[in-house]
């Protein structure tokens, strides 16, 4: 990094299927490599072993005890001292997955996603802007019936038992209770795509003019 200066983090959480990965997407695209850095809360699952469908179907991703918080905070606070972080990606218990180590530099914005970012406070307390991206439930479930079958190879009725039972309590216990204490809500419930990138083109403007200024 070429200053001495903070690096500004933005905290960007949401419920499965509220478009939370294409707003980083064109987010991310408004800004060059050394500009911007990503850590993902998905690559901090901690490895459930080797599951059958059926296993992997009853399994609760959707709880913040699947995650390793401590080592999350360790590295946002390593990359916060201008330090790379080194670690697996995760495969989704994928046997068959190639897995890569991802190298995250530093860099002057630091963008921390996930669906527990809010509830994990030590980690809260590092986000000097936060974004709750949302969407009506109805879209939100079609969304990820449509991604799971696509993606993951999920039947309809895996998916609603997984929503039912674990996505939708989650959310009203870990990630709910935190959206009106966020700096932006982004209502994502069209389909368009020019709603989100006219949002995001938006605060990169802001970003540029403040945090990227004389950088």
């Amino acid at each position: 990094m070429s200053s001495n200066k903070k690096p500004f983090i933005i905290g960007i959480a949401g419920g499965s299927g509220s478009g939370k990965t294409f707003f980083l997407n064109c987010f991310l695209h408004h800004f060059v490599q050394d500009e911007v850095t990503l850590v993902s809360q998905d690559d901090y699952y901690i490895p459930a072993g080797e599951l059958t469908q059926e296993e992997n179907k009853l399994y609760n991703f959707d709880l913040p005890s699947t995650i390793d918080s401590q080592q999350f905070l360790k590295d946002i606070k390593q990359l916060l001292n201008g330090e790379a972080v080194y670690k697996k990606e995760y495969n989704f218990n994928n046997p068959l997955a190639v897995v890569k180590i991802l190298e995250i530099k530093s860099a002057p914005i630091i963008i921390v996603e996930g669906l527990f970012i809010l509830h994990f406070k030590e980690i809260s307390s590092l986000l000097d802007h936060t974004i709750f991206v949302d969407a009506e439930e109805k879209v939100a479930l079609d969304r990820r019936i449509r991604r799971d079958g696509l993606e993951r190879g999920y039947s309809e009725e895996d998916v609603l038992y997984k929503w039912n039972n674990h996505v939708v309590p989650a959310y009203n216990e870990y990630l709910l209770p935190y959206k009106n204490e966020c700096n932006l809500i982004v209502l994502n419930n069209s389909n368009e795509p020019e709603d989100i990138i006219g949002i995001t083109d938006q605060i990169s403007v802001e970003l540029r003019n403040t945090v990227l200024a004389g950088i």
